[in-house]
């Protein structure tokens, strides 16, 4: 397969390798699953959807820790053993806290590998410390003023997480190691790749100026079929052929390692085991989704057109410390504090201030 970047379209290429004939194209931009993917990362609108998943995301982490913290001291062993005799709201209220403490560390897991692709937490305070220390490690090798993130398409992210703003290699030096001997050509270049350790699918980047590199990568992000374990990224020198770089899964920061495991059991891709519990474990966040509605709906405030939350539970003994949890978490999930005073000042400024909309929310 040979993926071809064509104005806002990723053309993927089969080609029969003995002859050359093209067995089938497509524009992986307008796949079903593609479309998908770029609702689940930005809901199609770009940064302002980027922004707005974040900030989805960040409140579920303040959920998820300030629920926990609230429920788990006083539920004890009932925190995961729902009582299946209640009836009507009872039963509501233990499945949900049951279902919703079991699954809790996984959300939160789920939730953070999903945050360290956002814009604001992810691309500008996670992502920069846990990226490969190119200047440090590749002594001797120039650096292009391109960074990895270069070589994705049209969002498709073919590579690494922790490689994205890691500085690339350059060409035209008599630095690196011995690699490709003879004419550098993608064909050379493919060759020594299988004979050095890549096997099954994996990816080239041809270069793209007079400095760039040829990229031979392998990477679990982008389904190449590897385990986390085995992602690789090797440059060649365009010229001389030289081995300039060799990532691999053991070169990386821990936070990067910890986001390679993360990607592909977020993505269900670590064998079918994690598939089938990524299955399992979205039918119950749905399951927990409609028993908090049906709490709220047979708890709600009686009476025509109200739309207010159900009154506060008198017995709150422990509010205050997820009060400081929360703001604490505000303070590390800007997104999340953005959206608390955003839902303060609408209180605030608007809603205490309109007659007709205090009489309804209240």
């Amino acid at each position: 397969y040979y993926a071809i970047e064509h104005g806002h379209a990723v053309i993927s290429v089969a080609v029969y390798p003995n002859t050359g004939a093209v067995l089938n194209s497509q524009d992986k931009t307008t796949t079903l699953y593609a479309v998908a993917n770029r609702i689940h990362g930005t809901l199609l609108i770009g940064e302002t959807g980027d922004r707005i998943i974040e900030t989805a995301a960040s409140l579920t982490v303040l959920l998820i820790v300030t629920g926990l913290w609230m429920w788990l001291p006083k539920a004890g062993l009932r925190a995961v053993v729902p009582d299946l005799r209640a009836r009507g709201r009872s039963l509501f209220k233990s499945l949900h806290t049951s279902v919703g403490t079991a699954i809790s560390l996984f959300l939160l897991l789920f939730v953070l590998s999903g945050l360290s692709w956002t814009g604001i937490w992810g691309g500008q305070f996670v992502q920069p410390w846990s990226s490969f220390p190119a200047e440090k490690t590749w002594t001797g090798v120039p650096l292009s003023d391109r960074t990895h993130a270069s070589m994705n398409h049209a969002g498709h992210q073919d590579v690494a997480w922790g490689m994205e703003q890691v500085p690339m290699p350059a060409s035209g030096s008599e630095a690196g190691t011995a690699g490709v001997s003879g004419g550098v050509t993608l064909d050379t270049v493919s060759a020594w790749a299988g004979r050095n350790g890549f096997s099954g699918q994996y990816r080239i980047s041809v270069p793209q100026d007079e400095s760039g590199v040829f990229t031979v990568m392998a990477e679990v992000r982008n389904e190449d079929g590897v385990m986390p374990w085995a992602d690789r990224t090797t440059h060649l020198d365009r010229l001389t052929g030289n081995v300039l770089a060799d990532v691999r899964y053991a070169d990386y920061a821990p936070m990067a390692k910890a986001m390679a495991w993360g990607i592909g059991l977020h993505k269900g891709l670590v064998g079918p085991l994690n598939f089938a519990f990524n299955l399992l474990f979205l039918l119950l966040v749905i399951a927990t989704c409609v028993t908090g509605i049906a709490m709220w709906w047979k708890r709600r405030p009686s009476g025509a057109g109200r739309l207010a939350a159900p009154p506060m539970p008198r017995d709150m003994p422990l509010w205050k410390g997820a009060v400081l949890v929360a703001l604490a978490l505000a303070m590390a999930f800007p997104m999340a504090g953005v959206a608390l005073l955003a839902v303060v000042a609408l209180d605030v400024l608007l809603l205490s201030k309109v007659p007709a909309l205090k009489r309804l929310l209240n």
